[in-house]
Parts: structure tokens; sequence; C-alpha cells
């Protein structure tokens, strides 16, 4: 049997300078150019991916390059926020691909591969963290609003970059590239919220532009800085949920851990598969 063209395009792949190749489409996206040369690009953008522009700001004049438009912001209320402080709201729009438990070996399922927590945030000392605890996956397709909000209120505690390659994060990436989402460079934002206890947000890159910035931190992948751990302690900055944490210089996925409270759980009540928004909830917490 012939292999298909994915598995040929995912073993191409491993052939491409794929960071390097990012950062020049992530110069190119960045141009600036005349407004009705941008415009051509985004019309046949949103056409090809049906995006909804009628909730976006766009700015006075226009965008001046592609992605200005591509990580562009939504107006006033486009996104409530679910008001139940119970609820484990969603980071991100995009596709709920799935959610579960997390081991008692720190390990987690994602796409029918096992992924060890620790390769995921970039340490053992995170991952203890999260003995007991659930996980969640967002993925974002092009079409989607490609900033990352906050899913509960607390305190910035850890950022750490963790460096890596940019693989695709579609069926390319999953399917046929072994623990993508534990070889491509992210960034992990733990928080220390006072009713879901430690909560960890983890931006994984994809090949494209590839770069990931943060709302609150100078902190921005692909761009030749070596990587960061920072550990923020009690000084780091407070988050509202639903405040923005950090966006995507074209789209990649979001992968979440919550850890274990021995008075309640975080019972997720959104469909595996399921389109999501941000703000609304994922689930709930619950009392034992």
């Amino acid at each position: 049997m012939l292999p298909s063209p994915q598995r040929l395009a995912a073993v191409a792949l491993r052939f491409v300078p794929r960071k390097a190749v990012s950062r020049t489409v992530g110069r190119v996206a960045g141009l600036r150019a005349s407004s009705g040369t941008v415009q051509k690009a985004i019309d046949a953008f949103v056409r090809a991916y049906d995006v909804n522009v009628s909730e976006a700001v766009v700015p006075s004049g226009g965008y001046r390059s592609f992605n200005e438009f591509f990580t562009r912001s939504l107006v006033a209320n486009a996104r409530p926020i679910e008001p139940d402080e119970d609820a484990f709201l969603s980071p991100a729009d995009g596709s709920l691909e799935d959610y579960g438990p997390v081991d008692s070996s720190r390990r987690i399922t994602i796409k029918g591969k096992p992924y060890d927590v620790a390769d995921l945030l970039g340490g053992s000392d995170l991952a203890t963290r999260y003995d007991g605890g659930s996980y969640y996956i967002v993925y974002l397709s092009p079409r989607d609003y490609h900033r990352v909000h906050a899913c509960v209120s607390g305190r910035v505690a850890q950022v750490r970059h963790v460096d890596g390659t940019l693989y695709p994060v579609n069926s390319i990436g999953t399917d046929h590239v072994d623990r993508v989402f534990a070889q491509n460079e992210r960034v992990v934002v733990v928080q220390d919220s006072p009713r879901f206890g430690s909560v960890a947000t983890v931006l994984v890159g994809a090949i494209g532009v590839g770069r990931i910035g943060l709302a609150f931190d100078p902190l921005e992948t692909n761009v030749g800085e070596a990587a960061v751990d920072r550990d923020l302690g009690t000084s780091g900055p407070p988050l509202v949920r639903g405040e923005e944490l950090g966006r995507f210089n074209l789209g990649s996925t979001v992968i979440g851990f919550v850890a274990a409270q021995a008075d309640a759980t975080v019972k997720f009540t959104a469909e595996r598969g399921s389109a999501v928004r941000m703000g609304r909830a994922l689930g709930r917490k619950e009392r034992r």
C-alpha cells in the first residue's frame, strides 16, 4: 500500500529547516504593504477559511499587515464570560479535542498516543503538581480567533519557554509525527488560583510563523532568543478569568492542566470534538 499524502508530507518536513522557514513566513506576514494589497490577502484567507470578520476590531485605515489581521482583537462583548465563578473557562476558540485524568504515572493520551506530562511541561518539577489532576486540549484552526485567555482567576506563578522544533499540529503532525506536542516549541504559564489550585496553560507552537507572545511578559518565541524559565512566586501579575494571556502568530493548540484538590475536582461537561469559544465553560468545579 502506498503511503498517504499526509504521511509523505510529514516525512518531507523532517528534512526542512522548520523554524527558519517559520521565521521567514513570519517576516513576510508582518510586512507592511499598501492597504489594498494587504486586504486582498486577507479577503482570500477569509474566503478560504470562512472567517467571521464581523466581530473583529479593524484599525482606522485597515490592517497594515496580514499578521495584524491574524492576531486581531474582538469587539467588546464578542466573547461574554460565563458568570458562574465555579466554571472552568475555555482559554480560546477552537475544537475541544480531548480531556481526561492525569494517571498515577503522570501520563496522558492525546490522539491515541501516550505523553509524559513532564515532557509537555518541560520538567518533572511542574508535572508533580498535576498528579491525579486533569487535562484538556483545544485545537485552534486557521479560521479561529488566535488570542488565548486565562481559564481562571489567579496570579501567574511561573512562565517557562520550552524550546523545540515546529511541526504542523493538524492531522499531518498528530497522526504522523511522534509525540508532536512534546517536540514542538511551547510556552507554559502556571497560575495559582484560589478557587482551582495550580492551573497550567501550555501554548504549543506550530510550523508557519511559529511565534508565541504573552500579554503580560516580553517573551516571544522563535525570534532567536534563548529559552527562559521565570519563577515569579508571589510577584507575578494577577490575571482575571477571561483576561488575555497570550497569542499565536498563526495557529496551534492549547493544552491545559488542573491540579487535584482534596475537596473538589473539575468535571468537564463540554463534548469532545465540539466547537468551543473563549469564555464559555468547559466544565465546573465540583465539591467532593
